[in-house]
């Protein structure tokens, strides 16, 4: 599947700069329309190593009210928290009604990352595809939006993004010996990917395979993914669950202010 994406999707800077102004406002009312209305939106990003999930993650970010939206950096689970069922900890991360939440990757460490370093037993990784499942099903039932990327790049593409950020003293800690391992062994995480993917991809919890060579062209399609989701959950046929948009309240008070002169001329 993923060796069939066509990863040259790209789009100039000026084209970027005209759409994501309408797009981050507009994703800034749907924020404000899942508060009032209640709804909670898990927004999961996976993928390689250096294919942009943080910078994507950050974009998405600066324009949304923080009272109803937060990051969840997942990390490898502390020494407590593998005392409990391997998903529990998850359960402590997800939204309350009405708030949004993304992470920076996500449980799907255990079938990738946890698989492939053999943290975890062949019994483990296997059944932890249900214990998913399960979980984004009861959440999705209980009305929880889920949205998951997987951002997609070549190995070369990896290796020259490694490169680059090797150079510099500022950004090499950004490359990890977890990173450098995952891109020695690509085609190895490139197969259990695939089975991730096809495994876990459901209606109420869709995989969405993001293009990520250019930054200009994956920040465009995440934003315009997101919206659609977020769109569809609070039905904007039915204008009344949305709230007014920026140039609507702009002409409100002067469509209010025409039947009171006519009042006063007819006085």
């Amino acid at each position: 599947m993923l060796e069939q994406i066509n990863l040259d999707q790209s789009l100039s800077k000026t084209e970027y700069k005209r759409r994501m102004p309408e797009l981050e406002g507009r994703l800034f009312d749907l924020e404000h329309g899942m508060f009032e209305a209640k709804v909670p939106a898990m927004i999961v990003f996976e993928g390689w190593a250096a294919a942009g999930k943080g910078s994507t993650i950050g974009v998405i970010a600066q324009r949304l009210d923080p009272r109803g939206f937060r990051v969840v950096p997942v990390m490898p689970p502390r020494t407590y928290e593998m005392g409990y069922p391997w998903l529990w900890r998850f359960w402590q991360m997800i939204p309350a009604n009405g708030q949004m939440v993304v992470y920076d990757t996500s449980w799907y460490r255990r079938v990738l990352v946890d698989h492939l370093k053999h943290r975890v037993s062949k019994r483990e990784w296997q059944s932890a595809y249900q214990d998913i499942l399960d979980f984004e099903q009861q959440l999705a039932t209980d009305g929880m939006v889920i949205i998951k990327f997987w951002l997609h790049i070549s190995k070369k593409e990896q290796a020259r993004r490694f490169k680059a950020l090797l150079k510099h003293k500022l950004t090499e800690w950004q490359v990890s010996d977890e990173d450098a391992a995952e891109h020695k062994a690509y085609n190895k995480y490139l197969v259990a990917v695939e089975e991730m993917l096809a495994r876990t991809d459901a209606a109420h919890a869709p995989w969405i395979i993001v293009e990520a060579t250019d930054r200009y062209y994956t920040r465009v399609k995440v934003m315009e993914t997101i919206i659609r989701a977020l769109e569809m959950r609070l039905d904007v046929s039915k204008p009344h669950l949305l709230p007014p948009t920026a140039a609507e309240i702009a002409v409100e008070p002067a469509q209010k202010s025409v039947p009171a002169r006519k009042e006063r001329r007819h006085a």
